[in-house]
C-alpha cells in the first residue's frame, strides 16, 4: 500500500466494509428489515452499458435539477450539474450496479426484494486499496463538517454519470417539459430503467441509474492514488469523523 490520502474524505470502516461487500456476490449486507433471520445476499454485478468521458471531466448528480425544474433561461438550466473535482482519463467506461436480494413478506404477498445497492464506473481493473468521498468542485474541504457527507440531491430517485464537456446536450432531453408533461426522450433504454443519452457530435454520453433521493459518490483509488473506481451509494453513512 503507497497512496495515503486525506484523512477528512478517508471512508469510516462502515463506508469501508459496504464499498467492499456490495460488490463482491455471495457476501452479505446485513438482513431484512423486522426478520433478522433473512440476509440480504449480494447475487450479482451487472454492467449496464459503457460511458464515453472525452473531456475527462464527470458530472455526478440528477439529469435535472429538481428545484429549478420551471426555471431556465433558453433551454439552459440556470444550477451547474455537480463536477466532480477529479478528473479521469478521457475514455470509455463500464456503468455495473451491484444487485442484492431479500425476500420478505407483506401482507401475504410474497417478494423477492431485488435491489440496486451501489452503481459503480469502473476506471480501471486496478486493486482499490482506499476509498474517499468524491467531492464537487465547489466543495471546500476545509468547510466540511465532521461525518459530513456531500452528496448530489434527487427527489425523483434518478442519478447520473455525463461527460461534462458535453452536459448541456445530453441533459437537454430531461429538461423538455411541456404544460406539465414530460416530453418523449430519444434515448437508448437499457435494462433495469437506466438511460443513455449520447452526443454524436462530442461522442460524449450521459446514463442513468437509481439513486433513492440522490447519493453520495465515492472515489476508489489504486496505490498509486490514482481512481480505478467511482461508486455512488444511497441511504448509508461512514465517513470518517
Amino acid at each position: 500500500m503507497k497512496w495515503v490520502g486525506d484523512a477528512r474524505l478517508a471512508a469510516g470502516p462502515e463506508a469501508t466494509w459496504y464499498l467492499e461487500t456490495a460488490f463482491t456476490p455471495g457476501a452479505h449486507l446485513g438482513t431484512v428489515y423486522d426478520d433478522p433471520t433473512t440476509p440480504i445476499v449480494v447475487t450479482g454485478i451487472e454492467e449496464v452499458t459503457t460511458i464515453r468521458v472525452p473531456s475527462g471531466r464527470l458530472v455526478v448528480d440528477a439529469p435535472w435539477d429538481d428545484d429549478d425544474t420551471w426555471r431556465y433561461e433558453k433551454g439552459v438550466p440556470t444550477r451547474p450539474p455537480r463536477e466532480l473535482a477529479v478528473r479521469v482519463p478521457p475514455g470509455v467506461y463500464r456503468v455495473e450496479i451491484a444487485w442484492t436480494a431479500g425476500p420478505y413478506e407483506f401482507f401475504g404477498e410474497h417478494f423477492d426484494g431485488v435491489e440496486s445497492a451501489a452503481t459503480r464506473l469502473r476506471i480501471s481493473d486496478d486493486p482499490v486499496i482506499g476509498w474517499e468521498m468524491g467531492l464537487g468542485i465547489e466543495d471546500d474541504v476545509d468547510r466540511l463538517q465532521p461525518g459530513e457527507e456531500p452528496r448530489f440531491y434527487s427527489d425523483a430517485n434518478v442519478g447520473c454519470f455525463a461527460d461534462a464537456g458535453a452536459w448541456t446536450i445530453l441533459s437537454a432531453p430531461f429538461r423538455n417539459c411541456v404544460d406539465g408533461h414530460w416530453e418523449p426522450r430519444d434515448s437508448g433504454q437499457l435494462p433495469d430503467g437506466c438511460e443513455r443519452i449520447s452526443d454524436e457530435s462530442q461522442q460524449a454520453d450521459l446514463v442513468t441509474f437509481t439513486a433513492q433521493s440522490g447519493g453520495v459518490v465515492w472515489l476508489g483509488r489504486n496505490k498509486n492514488g490514482d481512481v480505478a473506481a467511482i461508486v455512488v451509494t444511497s441511504g448509508m453513512t461512514g465517513a470518517k469523523a
